[in-house]
């Protein structure tokens, strides 16, 4: 009988699932060197946050099949450890959905109408009502950032109390927002709008600190602020002054930068700012919900099916696995790249898979692209599981085309993106031993292996250009790794791919964009 180990506390709900397939030893105090002694023994771990599934324990694990995180986030277990050893790792994207959005709606109620500091004036023996005239959410602007799960239900909630709605996502189309009764907007014009700003986005390194000093300054004195996502969206330092200074209304936060909260300035402030100590998903439907899913998925694999919100690797038969690994890293890199170039916000993405390749099963290569395209704005929440309905609920429609007949290359995916701004394509093959190539930019053809900074530009095939960007690169100590450029004609348009070994400084880019004959340039993060 397979043996699985609970480390962390879970609902009994969960254990009960799980010994209907399977030994369960429950022992959520294990330090790391006795999980380290454990883990040899048992074939599937299920843990919450306080469980760190090192490389080492990875390492150490012999029969490990499934780790199933309770929960959203997986940064506590090394992925790329587990998808080596082929030990499936599994969260639960879904299971605090409702108890987060509505935490935020009770932070914007509990913060209008002075909820907190009414309850302690009571307590204390007062009756003062004067001092607690709150104001209606009737009628006002929601600015809503971030339209996921999550985001979207505080949308419906929001429609629902009178609320006007904007929205900032860079990758949802206009359509589905019209669905949720949001009107998509640019980040600066919803802070401009907002009376209330809630935020629903991963923390990563363009989010970080996304409310600060700067953006603050766009918002109305009376906007109201909420945080139930990440801590670090919000510098913690400049919303305190601004609260302060009274140069806006107030503010509810429930994760921080740094958690536990230790000494902060926001403490001291009063009715102004409502602080929790991340609740998000503390309700008992959340805790239950979260067990359920991620017992359930271990129960299922244990018994040989596959299991619905995989992290790593999808559950494709292993002989299907090992014949389109390489096209699969190929379609998500496209992915990913076709995304940055548009923008972001995708209407609808065209697939083509050309050569030998038109024979082969289709769907896991179109998962793979879409989950490059969404990975930049949903991290670890999509997998080659959810990506397709990831990729329905953002409204992109997917069309798949096959061409045996090309024969530039034994096989190749072509990825045509359309949006907003336009239309965008990419095309990759395999060369050599399975090694990646992007092979054309917007039917420039090129030939580059991807590497994870890059730059690229469009601009006019003429003398000077390639130097002028060199010698940018050089002046702020940003070392290149490889350059090429792709052009149709002599001296007419042309792009330029350049591999970086560092990150571009910020502000460069604009500067790079001044220089006479370049049209456009991208700074790509793969």
């Amino acid at each position: 009988m397979p043996k699985v180990l609970v480390s962390d506390a879970i609902d009994q709900v969960g254990v009960d699932i799980l010994s209907q397939v399977a030994q369960v030893s429950y022992e959520p105090e294990l330090s790391p060197a006795q999980l380290l002694e454990k883990i040899p023994e048992y074939d599937g771990l299920m843990i919450r946050s306080g469980t760190k599934v090192t490389a080492e324990v990875i390492q150490a694990a012999g029969r490990l099949r499934i780790i199933g995180r309770a929960g959203v986030g997986v940064d506590n277990v090394d992925i790329q450890a587990a998808t080596r050893k082929g030990i499936l790792v599994v969260n639960s994207p879904e299971g605090n959905t409702i108890a987060a959005a509505e935490h935020a709606i009770a932070l914007m109620m509990a913060l209008s109408r002075h909820i907190s500091e009414a309850n302690v004036s009571l307590k204390a023996g007062k009756w003062k009502r004067s001092q607690f005239i709150g104001v209606e959410v009737y009628k006002k602007t929601i600015g809503i950032v971030g339209l996921g799960r999550i985001g979207s239900h505080v949308a419906r909630v929001a429609r629902a109390l009178g609320m006007q709605i904007v929205a900032y996502d860079p990758y949802i189309s206009a359509e589905r927002a019209q669905q949720l009764g949001a009107r998509l907007v640019d980040l600066e014009q919803l802070f401009h709008e907002a009376d209330y700003i809630t935020l629903h986005v991963p923390r990563t390194p363009e989010t970080t600190h996304l409310i600060n000093e700067r953006t603050l300054g766009l918002m109305k004195p009376s906007v109201r602020i909420i945080n139930c996502a990440r801590g670090g969206l919000i510098d913690e330092q400049a919303i305190y002054s601004a609260l302060k200074e009274g140069r806006i209304a107030g503010a509810a936060l429930d994760v921080f930068e740094n958690e536990p909260l230790g000494e902060s300035d926001l403490r001291s402030l009063g009715r102004e700012v409502i602080l929790t100590p991340h609740l998000g998903a503390s309700t008992e439907e959340a805790q239950t919900n979260v067990a359920i899913d991620v017992a359930e998925q271990i129960r299922d694999v244990l018994l040989g099916l596959p299991a619905r919100s995989a992290v790593n690797i999808p559950g494709l038969r292993p002989e299907v696995m090992q014949e389109l690994k390489a096209y699969l890293e190929l379609a998500e890199t496209l992915g990913n790249l076709v995304g940055q170039l548009a923008g972001g916000r995708i209407d609808a993405l065209d697939i083509r898979l050309q050569g030998l390749l038109a024979a082969k099963d289709a769907q896991p290569i179109v998962v793979a692209a879409l989950k490059g395209l969404l990975t930049p704005a949903l991290r670890e929440r999509v997998n080659f599981v959810n990506a397709l309905l990831e990729a329905r609920e953002r409204g992109v429609r997917v069309t798949e085309t096959r061409d045996s007949s090309f024969a530039d290359y034994a096989g190749s995916i072509h990825l045509l993106a359309r949006g907003p701004e336009g239309e965008r394509s990419v095309t990759g093959a395999l060369l050599g031993e399975n090694e990646v190539r992007i092979t054309s930019i917007d039917d420039f053809p090129i030939s580059v292996a991807p590497s994870r900074f890059m730059l690229i530009t469009l601009h006019r095939d003429m003398p000077g250009i390639i130097g002028k960007v060199g010698s940018f690169l050089g002046s702020h100590n940003v070392n290149i790794a490889g350059m090429q450029v792709g052009r149709k004609m002599v001296r007419g348009n042309a792009v330029m791919m350049v591999s970086l070994d560092d990150p571009l400084p910020e502000g460069l880019l604009g500067e790079i964009e001044s220089v006479p004959g370049i049209r456009k340039a991208y700074t790509v993060n793969l």
